[in-house]
């Protein structure tokens, strides 16, 4: 299930400092920072955790990124969710289990951020404007962490 995939940056091929897994209906791509995935079909736990946030929200979601950070060492930088098969002001819910860590948000303009604790457990919802005026990022720790992983629910639109 996870895959440690690589980025381009600066001319030089680099690992993601987390692993990752793609699921979804249809073989739906997802592309970030010009690497395409191509989702694997749902596992039934991915679906009875999909169905309760779908409940929970009141909204469809047809694909999953799921993301292991192993320990401190991994992280995800400052980005927004704003890929274009998102769709305007995709609605995007972030469930995480394991250790706890801090979620950082940054508006664009302003520069304010916030610190979230995400506990085992936590869903966040990010919806409206969000992508579009924020971004997050969950950066390396100082504090020896435990496992951690997170799952972020996403509707593709058509393709």
């Amino acid at each position: 299930m996870w895959q440690q995939d690589s980025l381009m940056m600066y001319g030089k091929k680099i690992a993601i400092p987390r692993l990752q897994a793609w699921h979804g209906e249809r073989q739906l791509n997802y592309t970030y920072s010009n690497l395409t995935l191509s989702a694997k079909p749902w596992t039934p736990a991915l679906i009875a955790l999909k169905q309760k946030i779908e409940a929970f929200s009141s909204f469809e979601f047809n694909t999953v990124l799921a993301n292991c950070y192993r320990n401190q060492h991994d992280s995800v930088g400052w980005h927004s969710d704003d890929e274009p098969e998102l769709g305007i002001n995709p609605i995007i819910a972030s469930m995480s289990f394991g250790a706890k860590r801090i979620f950082q948000l940054k508006h664009k303009v302003t520069g304010e951020k916030f610190k979230l604790p995400l506990q085992s457990g936590s869903l966040l919802m990010m919806s409206g404007t969000t992508q579009e005026f924020w971004l997050h990022a969950l950066p390396k720790s100082r504090q020896l962490q435990p496992m951690r992983i997170n799952l972020t629910f996403r509707k593709i639109k058509s393709q």
